[in-house]
């Protein structure tokens, strides 16, 4: 029976193939910008490459600073003597690294400038991450005790940079800001949109220009803070939070004293979202208005067009309504065969959507759009909106079905 529902459901659409058309345009539509638009999410604040362990980490990104009056500020990364300190220091936590943001330098191959992203961290920085070393191995304490002027480098500057780039580069020397380096490691680049662990050449803090030697509280340092476990990290952020509790207030920065200081340990996500979601009640509320608003764009919409699409079909087909319930088909039968044809025109629709966003996630990730950028498709939110659409579809089936199913037959026909 359900065969033979499927069949009846595929003429149906043969039958009136602009109606088809427009049916399946607004449900793959709605899933591939869907489905694309949390892949970029995922991409953003997900655990990815080379952040795997987000899902157990803290990050400590910058200090606010705020005098007594409230009419003077300071925000921004910190020294790295105030995160050895007090981030170092932790009991609860795994490991911790020191490291900064993304730095600019130059690097020159004949005479021409390779403009390149450099980030001084520790050994730790290594643990805490999973960069995959193509070649060698990352730099360790002792290096950093030593001195050493090594450099772990991207697998794409290795490319720009040596004439050979299919040999092994270990152990020969990089020149960048005029300072002579030794590659100690390649590792696969990370995408630009993970500014915590992207860069194009790693130093190591004590390399030249750095700056880790400053003793006040600002700098240009922030901290990855890595538990043991994910139900760990209440506890460091309480850890955490007691270091920075027990700091004698006010303090003088840059000839200004400030009365209150603020430096949070947070998940990614809260990191990545910052002043909203510590931002005032109104702010919050701005917010999640625009991701409901958006969200009714993407699915509200083609939803209503899809439940008009399916009353209009629905309704024309009255006169068979009529001739079948002529012979005897009882209204259950009529019910279940508008579901099924709803049910299969969405996983029509939802195949055609995953392919779609198969292709232009292909496209994103090999457009250079986003430096190294790795786009997956999220299995769990196409399930979800499959069911989001299918419920529609069968809302807007079933209730026009179940008004015509209680027509007069006479009434029917004539229609």
């Amino acid at each position: 029976m359900l065969l033979n529902y499927i069949k009846i459901a595929w003429k149906v659409l043969l039958r009136h193939p602009f109606y088809t058309f427009i049916t399946l345009f607004g449900i793959s539509l709605t899933l591939t910008v869907l489905m694309v638009l949390t892949s970029f999410l995922d991409h953003l604040i997900g655990s990815h490459y080379p952040e795997t362990k987000r899902d157990r980490t803290l990050y400590v990104m910058q200090m606010h600073l705020q005098d007594s009056s409230r009419t003077s500020s300071s925000n921004g990364p910190m020294s790295f003597k105030f995160l050895t300190d007090y981030a170092k220091s932790l009991k609860t936590a795994e490991r911790v690294t020191i490291t900064t943001f993304i730095n600019s330098s130059n690097a020159y191959v004949g005479s021409q400038k390779i403009k390149l992203n450099t980030k001084f961290t520790d050994a730790d920085f290594w643990q805490v991450t999973s960069f995959e070393f193509l070649e060698g191995k990352p730099y360790n304490e002792q290096n950093i005790a030593n001195g050493d002027n090594v450099a772990v480098i991207t697998d794409d500057f290795k490319k720009h940079y040596f004439e050979n780039s299919s040999e092994p580069v270990v152990g020969k020397d990089v020149e960048i800001e005029n300072i002579h380096y030794k590659v100690i490691g390649v590792v696969k680049a990370s995408p630009v949109t993970r500014p915590f662990t992207y860069a194009d050449v790693f130093f190591p803090y004590t390399a030249p220009k750095s700056n880790y030697q400053g003793t006040g509280m600002r700098g240009g340092y922030v901290a990855m803070i890595l538990g043991k476990d994910k139900a760990d990290l209440p506890a460091i952020q309480e850890e955490f939070q007691s270091h920075i509790d027990r700091i004698p207030l006010p303090i003088i920065q840059d000839g200004t004293k400030f009365a209150v200081m603020d430096v949070k340990s947070v998940p990614y996500l809260e990191n990545f979202l910052g002043s909203i979601l510590n931002g005032n009640p109104g702010m919050k509320a701005i917010f999640f208005g625009i991701i409901f608003f958006v969200l009714f764009m993407l699915m509200g919409l083609p939803a209503i067009n899809l439940v008009n699409i399916n009353v209009s079909r629905i309704m024309e087909r009255a006169s068979e309504i009529g001739i079948r319930k002529a012979f005897g088909a009882p209204i259950r039968t009529l019910m279940w065969q508008f579901i099924v044809e709803n049910i299969f025109i969405t996983f029509i629709g939802g195949a055609i959507a995953l392919i779609l966003t198969f292709i232009v996630i292909h496209l994103i990730n090999t457009s250079g759009m986003i430096a190294y950028a790795d786009l997956t498709i999220n299995l769990y939110v196409f399930v979800i909106s499959i069911v989001v659409c299918l419920l529609f579809g069968l809302l807007s089936g079933v209730l026009p079905a179940l008004r015509m199913s209680k027509l007069n037959i006479a009434e029917a026909l004539k229609s």
